[in-house]
């Protein structure tokens, strides 16, 4: 599965922001489940960004975000989330092919 969190963050506080965001994502990949992640920022709208994380299992997901450590971290962040809904069910995938030589 995976779960994309979008945030509006004020430019002045985009500092910030990355070094927390970097922390959070440093404690998820620490956590059983935990696939991949990123941070990314839209390149035509700079106060929206997005946490973007690859979990085995919504579970995984779900117990990752409630260990303490994660808490603290992405707690204060919340106020600056965009309220709707992140977890998703991979339904299809592709993956990039390899050209022939």
């Amino acid at each position: 599965m995976i779960a994309i969190t979008r945030y509006r963050v004020p430019d002045a506080e985009s500092d910030e922001f990355v070094r927390r965001m970097t922390s959070v994502l440093d404690l998820l990949a620490a956590s059983d489940g935990y696939v991949s992640g990123r941070l990314a920022r839209t390149v035509d709208e700079p106060d929206l960004w997005a946490i973007v994380t690859e979990w085995e299992g919504a579970g995984y997901y779900r117990r990752a975000l409630g260990a303490y450590e994660v808490r603290l971290e992405f707690i204060p962040l919340a106020t600056m989330a965009v309220d709707e809904p992140g977890a998703y069910e991979v339904v299809n995938e592709r993956q990039r092919r390899e050209k022939n030589a």
